[in-house]
């Protein structure tokens, strides 16, 4: 054009302007302005407000504001002048200064009013900082000048007022709203997602097929999210189906909502199935970075959830460490920590602190988890120590809370005790988790004393509390006031107990003997008994060797189609136990029919040179000789002072002597006596097992506990043993 001759005017420059800022391309914008001013349009209104336009769409604020002041001097603006740099400032996430200026224009004496592109523009603003006040000033400006008639208007009140969490006034708005359109039926589905009131996103789903009104990606998506916030996964991929039979492409937040669905069910084919859409949506170019960093992040997650930990991991190393955000991060460690291997969670968490992401509370959460698992007491006090080194004072009761089930379940509850204490605001959470810990750990009358404060302090328990005190009371042996807690936690509380409650009831009655009641309570349950409660009462049989009784849990189980190890193995235990060799064989013979294999025993501990891990018979360790020669001495220095093996808990039909050698080898023994030769003198021991701590091996550790000067504390698959100067913790009840 300039080649030809041809003069640009008023209308020319602003449609060139907007090029550049859509491109955008500030060297350009810059030219053309240097061309404006050149040509004396600068004083024009029109180009003006484009070149406002343009700086902001570039991201130049700052220069966007100086066109601006500019032209203000020089008495050459209007209201949508105004309405470009509130619109500027919004879009680069200065809102107190869009606030600000929205106010000046109405406020300023310049004789403007804001039209509906200013509410437009300025009421995401309120809602982007939870600003409800001037957000109701600004729509009690659009009733008095009756722009709330305008539809965007409204849609913009009602979308503000819901991401305020006034939900009320955001109902109120929608209902007063004459036209509506199906964005106004969408915000009012979304808000109501979000917040998780689901029953009435159905409603308003009802009322939009009522209407005929079209649902878009928007309204699916919002609907499907409700569902897998609420942990709804089968619903959630229902909707999905309808929507895509609906011909509605998925976008990024539906993928995303979906695949929370799939992780929630444990639905791995549905995960890889979303998987596929999500390429398809890469391929198709709709989506950004972001978005894409969202959907990898989702699936990770996924795919940890379901199980599938290498998948996960492919999907997180396929992202540089540029691309990866504390989410991406959060959400790996945290399935390795829950469904996968802990160790590689805190590798993770290493990694990450040698990094530039800084973790968060999640993150922090997830690698507590994993030393709880691991029972890595050392690893999780370097983590309290970062915590106190950096600052999380603002999400101090939620990291304290992770802090005070890690110290209970790594073997130091008195440690737990001083983390509760400091809590300055003390949760429910809070006080049921310190309770957990002195439960697991046999000190049944602190757990007591812990619930009686946690009432005083105002906080009414619930389902959960009183399943803890029920676990408490069954592992100190506190069996009447056990029973007492039980008979009154509907009456005196209005909690009305559940399955599981009867399951703690019956390991309470049955680890005391008391197998005639715990049939009777098992006959008055008001719901059909779930397989937890027939493993309780399994477990009770292998005690007291009820074998008929046993057979009759164990056959309970099975109609319930249970595939747990546990029961096969406490079953041949019985039936050992009993001498009946031909059950025990024929019991192997039905698991190996159905596929079930048990679990192999392994116990581990932490050393100077980190975990070592021990399986039955393990001759894989280097210090292997010192070890076994270490423990054959042990065996004999107690036997000398009474220990007598209990060969019944040998599943093999050998003779004595060898039945002895077997026991010698249990994971536990070798872990303990791979402590003794690498602890510091008087250290304590501390030895995690994955299964139920063997009979055999609990009464040579009494024994043992006698001859060396060390606390021995072991954490089996259901709580704490406490071994000090010939004693253990549990009294004889676990």
């Amino acid at each position: 054009m300039l080649r030809l001759d041809w003069k640009p005017d008023q209308f020319t420059y602003p449609f060139v302007l907007k090029a550049c800022g859509d491109i955008p391309s500030i060297s350009r914008g810059i030219l053309i302005h240097g061309v404006v001013c050149g040509t004396g349009y600068e004083s024009n209104v029109f180009v003006c407000n484009a070149l406002v336009a343009m700086y902001a769409r570039c991201g130049e604020v700052e220069d966007a504001f100086k066109v601006f002041d500019e032209s203000s001097q020089r008495g050459v603006n209007d209201v949508v002048s105004w309405n470009s740099i509130v619109g500027a400032y919004v879009q680069s996430g200065e809102v107190n200064r869009a606030l600000k200026m929205f106010g000046r224009m109405n406020s300023g004496g310049f004789g403007l009013q804001a039209d509906a592109v200013s509410l437009v523009n300025i009421l995401p603003a309120c809602a982007s900082i939870k600003a409800s006040m001037q957000g109701k000033q600004v729509h009690g400006y659009a009733f008095r000048s009756c722009l709330f008639e305008d539809v965007f208007v409204g849609n913009a009140v009602v979308d503000m007022y819901a991401k305020c969490g006034m939900m009320r006034e955001a109902k109120k708005a929608f209902d007063v709203m004459e036209d509506k359109d199906v964005v106004s039926w969408n915000a009012m589905v979304t808000a109501y997602s979000q917040s998780g009131s689901f029953d009435d996103v159905m409603h308003l789903f009802e009322e939009m097929k009522k209407k005929k009104i079209e649902l878009n990606v928007v309204t699916w998506s919002a609907l499907i999210a409700g569902y897998a916030q609420r942990g709804l996964g089968v619903e959630a991929s229902d909707v999905f189906r309808r929507m895509l039979l609906s011909r509605a492409a998925p976008n990024m937040i539906t993928l995303v909502s979906l695949l929370s669905a799939c992780a929630t069910l444990g639905a791995l084919l549905g995960g890889k199935e979303t998987h596929a859409h999500a390429i398809r949506c890469l391929m198709s170019g709709k989506s950004d970075h972001r978005e894409d960093l969202t959907l990898n992040n989702a699936l990770i997650d996924m795919y940890a959830k379901c199980g599938n930990a290498s998948d996960a991991r492919i999907i997180f190393e396929s992202l540089s460490l540029k691309e990866r955000n504390v989410v991406t991060w959060t959400v790996m460690i945290g399935g390795c920590a829950q469904f996968g291997d802990a160790n590689e969670a805190m590798e993770l968490f290493s990694h990450m602190l040698h990094g530039t992401t800084r973790p968060n509370a999640y993150t922090i959460s997830c690698s507590l988890m994993a030393c709880s698992r691991l029972g890595a007491l050392r690893s999780g006090k370097e983590i309290h120590a970062y915590v106190m080194r950096n600052g999380f004072e603002s999400v101090m009761s939620y990291v304290a809370n992770c802090l005070i089930d890690m110290y209970s379940k790594c073997g130091n509850v008195d440690a737990a005790q001083i983390v509760f204490d400091k809590i300055l605001n003390k949760n429910d959470v809070s006080w049921t988790s310190l309770m957990t810990g002195y439960g697991m750990h046999g000190r049944g009358e602190e757990a007591l004393q812990v619930f009686d404060g946690m009432q005083r302090a105002g906080l009414v328990p619930d389902e959960i509390t009183f399943l803890v005190v029920l676990y408490a009371c069954s592992h100190s042996g506190m069996v009447e006031r056990g029973i007492k807690y039980f008979n009154t936690m509907q009456r005196d509380y209005g909690v009305a107990p559940m399955s599981k409650h009867y399951a703690c009831m019956v390991d309470l009655l049955g680890r005391a003997g008391r197998l005639d009641e715990v049939v009777e309570l098992i006959k008055g349950m008001p719901m059909k008994p779930s397989p937890i409660v027939w493993v309780s009462l399994l477990s009770a049989c292998r005690i007291y060797a009820n074998v008929d009784l046993g057979e009759y849990a164990a056959e309970r189980l099975l109609e319930l189609d249970s595939k747990y190890d546990g029961t096969y193995t406490l079953l041949s235990n019985i039936y050992a136990n009993a001498g009946r060799w031909k059950d025990v064989s024929r019991i192997r013979l039905l698991m190996r029919k159905m596929g079930i294999k048990k679990r192999p025993g392994c116990s581990w501990v932490q050393g100077e040179k980190g975990t070592a891990s021990f399986f039955v018979g393990d001759k894989s360790h280097p210090q292997s000789e010192q070890i076994y020669e270490l423990l054959a001495d042990l065996i004999q220095r107690i036997t000398s002072i009474g220990y007598v093996p209990e060969t019944s808990f040998t599943l093999h039909d050998v003779d004595e002597e060898e039945k002895k050698d077997l026991l010698y080898e249990h994971s536990e023994k070798l872990a303990l006596a791979y402590a003794l030769l690498t602890s510091p003198p008087g250290a304590p021991i501390r030895i995690t097992k994955n299964l139920r701590f063997c009979g055999d091996c609990h009464n040579a550790f009494i024994f043992i506990s006698m001859i060396v000067d060390h606390e021995i504390i072991v954490r089996d698959s259901s709580r704490f043993h406490h071994f000090k100067k010939g004693t253990c913790s549990c009294g004889g009840y676990w």
